[in-house]
C-alpha cells in the first residue's frame, strides 16, 4: 500500500477512535444521540455533526464504514452508502488495500461481523 493510502486509513481510523469515546461517554450517561467529529482523511477537518446512538452503532457493525460531514467523501477509495442530512455514510469500498488497513486499525475488529452487514439507517 502506498505511503497516502495508508495515511487515510490512520487520519480516519484516528478520528473513528474519537468517536467510539464519544459514543461510550454519551452512552454511559443515558443519551440517545451525540454530536460526532468528522471521520474524513482532512486533519484540519472540524466538522461536528449530530448523530442517534443507534445509528452510529449500525455504522460501525461494519469496519469500513465510516461517517463523514457531506462533500468530505474521498471517491478515489469510498462512496457514499447513505446519505442524511447532516452526514454521510461512506465505505471503503474502492480499494482493497484501504479496506484491509482500516479493518486492522478497527478497534472493534475482534467483534467484526462478517463482511456486508447490512446497513437500516
Amino acid at each position: 500500500m502506498g505511503r497516502e493510502e495508508e495515511r487515510i486509513a490512520e487520519i480516519e481510523s484516528l478520528f473513528r477512535d474519537v468517536n467510539e469515546r464519544i459514543a461510550e461517554t454519551a452512552e454511559r450517561f443515558g443519551a440517545s444521540d451525540a454530536e460526532f467529529v468528522c471521520e474524513c482523511a482532512d486533519t484540519d477537518c472540524d466538522e461536528r455533526f449530530e448523530a442517534d446512538l443507534t445509528q452510529y452503532e449500525e455504522v460501525r457493525a461494519d469496519g469500513v464504514r465510516f461517517l463523514v460531514a457531506p462533500g468530505h467523501e474521498e471517491p478515489r477509495y469510498e462512496s457514499v452508502v447513505h446519505s442524511r442530512s447532516r452526514y454521510h455514510v461512506v465505505a471503503k469500498n474502492k480499494d482493497r488495500r484501504v479496506a484491509k488497513a482500516v479493518r486492522r486499525l478497527d478497534p472493534r475488529a475482534d467483534d467484526e461481523p462478517a463482511s456486508g452487514a447490512a446497513i437500516r439507517l
